[in-house]
């Protein structure tokens, strides 16, 4: 049998076993995407601009993000990435859960993992994209993604991640019993509360990496996190989740940019406030799980600096934000032009 092997950026094959792994633990969703100048109002039949079907789903955008900022777009396979990427979860026994399940694979992420419920069907999102403001409304129905329970959460596929990637949008009874097996195993999670849901303040230490945006950080903070606020109130709802042993905390701000802050000890505090990027919008669905795929692929990497990690991260959701769709709007490694680091 022939051995898989992947190239790196010196060009020098070595052992797939050898990679990285990425685990994420999530939803899969099929989107239903809708754009127009304006939402309608109640009892309003309004015409819009168009529609799409695609794939989605919050777990399953991330595990595509993490594959495809980590190998170039051709070939597309597990044999030129810098990590594997592999999907837990569930779909339905319908033709969206197929197609879920073939775009995910185009993309180089393993899904051996996602389970095929019989007599369920996919999750749907139906997305609402308002040209004008270039906002998303998203309505979301779990239906098998509701079927992964924590008796599912036995152990990890082999061999173990390196990091596991975990959201809200399946049951928070699973999200802990996965986060409490990390923890365990001495594994790192990285946690993207979306949507917010409060979860057990001990819980908290179970997340090395925790990455949301202002309005999740406003219902978990309880401290209101808008436009209006600066940057020395972000940095005491930031440290709110470190003081709860959080290491490593991300507010994405959307057109304000990014606030960091990472604790190792109150004598080795590091944050700041990286500027967003000046890009044309289009649609700002994943651009948050674009942002987290990069962020991911970086933080398995050695020589982990949360601030360059974050610049990278922002770069990649500005090519996503300027394209229409979920997972078709994340970009390849090689799309990421090089740059001068503000950190260099």
């Amino acid at each position: 049998m022939t051995k898989l092997t992947h190239f790196n950026d010196s060009n020098q094959p070595h052992s797939l076993t050898a990679l990285p792994t990425i685990l994420v633990v999530g939803s899969l969703n099929v989107d239903l995407t809708t754009f127009t100048p304006r939402i309608p109002n109640g009892g309003e039949t309004y015409t819009a601009t168009s529609f799409s079907i695609g794939s989605g789903g919050k777990g399953a955008n991330q595990a595509v993000a993490c594959s495809r900022l980590s190998r170039p777009k051709v070939p597309a396979n597990a044999g030129f990435g810098t990590v594997n990427v592999s999907m837990m979860g569930a779909v339905g026994d319908d033709a969206f859960g197929k197609t879920m399940l073939s775009d995910l694979e185009k993309s180089g992420v393993n899904t051996d993992c996602v389970a095929v419920r019989d007599g369920l069907k996919t999750g749907v999102a139906v997305v609402i994209v308002e040209e004008t403001t270039r906002q998303n409304r998203i309505l979301l129905s779990p239906e098998a993604n509701d079927a992964l329970l924590p008796k599912h959460i036995q152990q990890f596929p082999t061999p173990a991640p390196a990091l596991i990637i975990l959201q809200f949008e399946i049951r928070l009874e699973t999200v802990l019993e996965v986060m409490d097996l990390a923890s365990q195993l001495r594994i790192p999670v990285l946690l993207n509360p979306a949507p917010a849901i409060k979860m057990p303040t001990a819980a908290y230490a179970w997340v090395e990496h925790l990455i949301l945006n202002e309005t999740e950080a406003s219902i978990l903070s309880g401290c209101c996190v808008d436009e209006s606020t600066t940057e020395g109130d972000i940095s005491l709802v930031a440290k709110q989740f470190n003081n709860l042993g959080v290491k490593n905390v991300v507010i994405t701000l959307g057109g304000r940019g990014v606030y960091y802050s990472c604790s190792n000890g109150e004598s080795n505090h590091v944050s700041g406030l990286l500027k967003s990027l000046e890009v044309s919008v289009v649609d700002t669905t994943a651009a948050g799980d674009t942002f987290i795929g990069a962020y991911a692929v970086e933080a398995v990497k050695p020589g982990f600096h949360l601030g360059r990690v974050c610049e990278k991260a922002n770069r990649a959701a500005a090519l996503t934000v300027g394209r229409k769709g979920a997972q078709e709007s994340i970009p390849w490694a090689d799309e990421l032009t090089p740059y001068k680091s503000i950190f260099d």
